[in-house]
């Protein structure tokens, strides 16, 4: 809305900061009301002369102003200015008037006026005086002339219509040059300031001859136009003065009276001709009509006077100037739509159509231009804005004026889109695939994930966190941990592969305000496996105590398989990957191992000078880096009349037998003795059992076969499965219905054992003395047929039926549930 003037009054010539008035009381507003609705000066004029304090409401002067500068000797010289108030949108017009102050005095334009006076002149004769020239107006103007006193001429003072004075020399007695040639006179000009001011100019009068015609101009006052800009040179005017007199008297010349030296820059007057021509740029802006006086003089000293006026015709020539009084910057990126952005007003100098402009700006941005009071446009947006595709905006705005041609000006506002919080961060992958090595150092680096928000500043913080959850039987924080800033991951414990392969955590992204957005990502760890585990010997099992022993036949060839080394690693991958390797042999000429599944044979036939006990120590290395190794230790006999190699002692003798020749005959005694001891044993254990199979007849219950028929003497299968040895042997087994009795009903190859109704001295016998007698008798070891041997079954039972025990003591074979271990003695 727009409100009614406001007037205030101030004198000329004060100094910056002095106070015109305080506008409070006038526009009825407290300060804070007026601060808080920005309130601003904006000036018609392109210099800002005056300001506001919008903090107190004082209009203080910002440029000296200086009323004859401003106004020249316009009456009243008021300079206008709008007090523009936002939210809502008022303008104040507010007019100040300079008042003029006699700091000017009266000045001519020559410090000596010559006059030119015939003799012959009359009586009360009137001659124009040049005027004097002070800018101050009303009673700081001239006011009046002063002669100084002399005989023939006094002053006659007049007013023009402008309200400045004149004088007029008048004759009051007649002159004669051959008493006084020429009168000197001092003509003083007065101003009505106070204190007064004064000046003056020499006036030199000289006395001509006779010249009784005084020039006349056709016309008193000459008006005529000219347009603004013109050329150089143009004719503007042309004044005519003619004179009745003959000769050197009515020769007339023609100059300006009292004329500004602003106008004779712009004017020039050719002294002969009368014609006034273009000398300088007018300027519509600057002055619309001039008003100067003109002389025509003729030879004998007379003169007449006319005026001439001319009006100034606008041109359009000065381009709209686009002044952007109000602006918001920056802009929010949410700002709905229709807020006022920036206030913008268009100045024109040039008058009527020509001084008329419209503003526009481009049609394809999310602004719009929307006009309010005057020559007042409302910036406004239009559509939603994004930071984020767009952060800031070149408005163009585009002034054209109506005047023929158009002129056009531009202005470029720059406005700055602030950002809100409207995108959440978001991971450069939605899965991160790690990889970690196992016994790592706790605390160690795993790797970074990245989230980007495309908002800035503290919008754009991106703050990282994990979600809970558990790995394996702990919590996630135990585990891993995230630096919050840089994303980095770190392990906080040391992992075992063989405990933990693989394990995920989710991490939160989340911008750094109190309305935060977050995003989620998965981290998906894998460990990776090291060469931790030195391999684990399942068979032969080493023990503390003794070591494992095998027999081996002296009738054995080359390439006969001795028994198969068997092994397994913790490890995965290449690291369990294991290698046999014969370490160290009593002979080694005799043995060798199979690199890959650990069979053990012999590398040619055995003979006689080969030593009765070999000591076989086995190295098993896994394909780690570095490789991990563990040693086993083997004790192998070489004995004569063995068929099956396949049976295995556990306790053997501490010393090794000495081959002596001398023992031959008692060891062949003792063979003998036991020979026929054995078979009367093997008799009676026949008849024993024909007859208890005859009473028991109808009570058998058979298992063949219960392990699987044998493949050949010397071609054996060696399956090796959850860690557990398996050998192949082939026995056909038949139980009674009644298997508490615990008695064999047959078994091959073996010879005949005791049965549980014969006393078991010989089965208690103690190893020790078992091994006595072995070393003692070379008879009995060719007939160490009753070895005692241990084989390995699978864990897994063996369909078709119940798992079976032999007792080591007895041999009797008994029920031991399907997970049970089978051995022989």
């Amino acid at each position: 809305m727009v409100c009614g003037s406001i007037h205030y009054t101030v004198p000329e010539e004060r100094k910056s900061g002095f106070l015109v008035a305080n506008v409070l009381k006038d526009l009825k507003l407290d300060i804070k009301e007026l601060s808080a609705r920005r309130a601003h000066l904006v000036s018609e004029n392109i210099k800002q002369y005056f300001q506001l304090d919008p903090h107190s409401g004082n209009v203080v002067i910002k440029e000296r102003t200086d009323r004859e500068a401003l106004c020249e000797r316009n009456d009243p010289c008021m300079l206008q200015s709008e007090i523009v108030l936002e939210n809502p949108l008022e303008l104040h017009r507010m007019e100040i008037q300079i008042e003029d102050v006699n700091d000017n005095a009266p000045t001519f334009s020559k410090n000596e006026i010559i006059l030119e006076m015939s003799e012959q002149i009359p009586i009360n004769t009137r001659f124009l005086l040049e005027r004097a020239h002070d800018p101050d107006i009303g009673s700081n103007g001239v006011q009046s002339y002063k002669l100084s006193s002399n005989e023939h001429f006094e002053l006659d003072v007049h007013t023009r219509g402008d309200g400045s004075k004149y004088a007029e020399l008048v004759l009051n007695k007649s002159l004669d040059r051959e008493q006084e040639a020429e009168v000197m006179l001092i003509l003083t000009a007065a101003d009505g300031g106070i204190p007064q001011r004064t000046g003056t100019a020499q006036v030199h009068i000289i006395i001509l001859d006779t010249n009784d015609n005084v020039p006349q101009f056709s016309q008193s006052v000459y008006k005529v136009k000219v347009i603004e800009n013109s050329l150089l040179g143009t004719l503007v005017a042309k004044v005519e003065a003619s004179d009745l007199d003959q000769g050197p008297n009515a020769k007339i010349t023609y100059s300006f009276i009292d004329m500004p030296a602003k106008l004779l820059k712009m004017f020039q007057l050719d002294q002969n001709t009368g014609e006034v021509r273009v000398s300088g740029l007018i300027d519509y802006e600057e002055g619309t009509m001039y008003e100067m006086d003109i002389k025509a003089s003729d030879g004998g000293g007379f003169s007449g006077h006319c005026k001439l006026l001319i009006e100034v015709v606008d041109q359009n020539d000065n381009d709209p100037e686009v002044i952007v009084t109000s602006i918001t910057n920056p802009l929010p990126e949410d700002s709905p739509p229709e807020t006022v952005v920036a206030l913008i007003s268009v100045i024109d100098p040039d008058s009527g159509d020509n001084g008329r402009a419209t503003c526009s700006i481009e049609t394809t941005l999310p602004f719009a231009l929307k006009p309010t009071l005057r020559n007042y446009y409302q910036l406004v947006t239009q559509r939603p804005l994004d930071r984020e595709k767009i952060s800031e905006y070149n408005i163009t705005v585009t002034a054209t004026d109506w005047g023929s041609p158009r002129l056009t000006s531009m202005r470029t506002i720059n406005i700055q889109i602030s950002d809100v919080n409207d995108n959440s961060p978001v991971f450069e992958k939605s899965l991160y695939e790690l990889q970690l090595k196992e016994n790592n150092i706790p605390g160690l680096l795993m790797g970074s994930v990245h989230a980007i928000d495309l908002d800035t500043e503290q919008n754009a913080k991106v703050i990282y966190s994990l979600l809970p959850g558990k790995i394996s039987d702990g919590l996630v924080s135990s585990y891993v941990s995230i630096n919050s800033e840089t994303g980095n991951l770190y392990v906080l414990r040391s992992l075992d592969y063989e405990q933990i392969k693989h394990f995920h955590v989710t991490v939160r992204a989340s911008d750094g305000i109190s309305s935060s957005l977050s995003s989620e990502a998965i981290v998906h760890v894998v460990i990776m496996d090291e060469n931790d585990n030195a391999p684990f010997i399942l068979y032969p099992l080493q023990n503390m105590t003794s070591s494992l022993n095998d027999l081996v036949p002296r009738s054995a060839k080359t390439g006969y398989r001795v028994t198969k080394f068997v092994a397994v690693d913790g490890d995965s991958g290449q690291n369990s990957w294991l290698f046999y390797q014969l370490l160290k042999a009593t002979d080694p000429s005799l043995f060798m191992i199979d690199e890959q599944n650990g069979e053990l044979k012999t590398l040619r036939p055995i003979t006689e000078r080969d030593t009765f006990k070999q000591r076989i120590i086995v190295i098993v290395r896994d394909n780690g880096h570095p490789p991990q190794s563990s040693t086993a230790t083997l004790n192998i006999l070489l004995v004569n009349g063995y068929s099956d190699p396949y049976l295995k002692f556990t306790d053997i003798p501490k010393k090794d037998v000495e081959e002596d020749d001398n023992l031959t005959m008692y060891l062949v005694i003792g063979l003998a003795v036991i020979s026929f001891i054995f078979l009367v044993f093997l008799v009676l254990l026949i008849a024993i059992k024909i007859h208890k199979s005859r009473a028991s007849k109808d009570n058998y219950i058979c298992a063949l076969p219960t392990f699987p028929a044998e493949q050949g003497s010397r071609d054996h299968s060696w399956d090796v499965g959850a860690g557990s040895l398996r050998q192949g042997f082939h026995y056909d087994v038949c139980l009674t219905g009644g298997s508490l009795s615990r008695d064999f009903r047959f078994l091959r190859p073996m010879f005949p054992v005791l049965s549980t109704d014969q006393p078991n001295s010989q089965a208690n016998q103690s190893p020790s003395e078992g091994s006595k007698e072995f070393s003692h008798s070379n008879e009995e070891r060719d007939s160490m047929t009753q070895a005692r041997a241990s084989v390995s079954e699978d864990s897994a039972p063996r369909s078709g039926g119940p798992g079976c025990t032999v007792n080591q003591a007895t041999g009797a074979i008994v029920n031991s549930g399907q997970n049970d271990w089978l051995s022989y003695q």
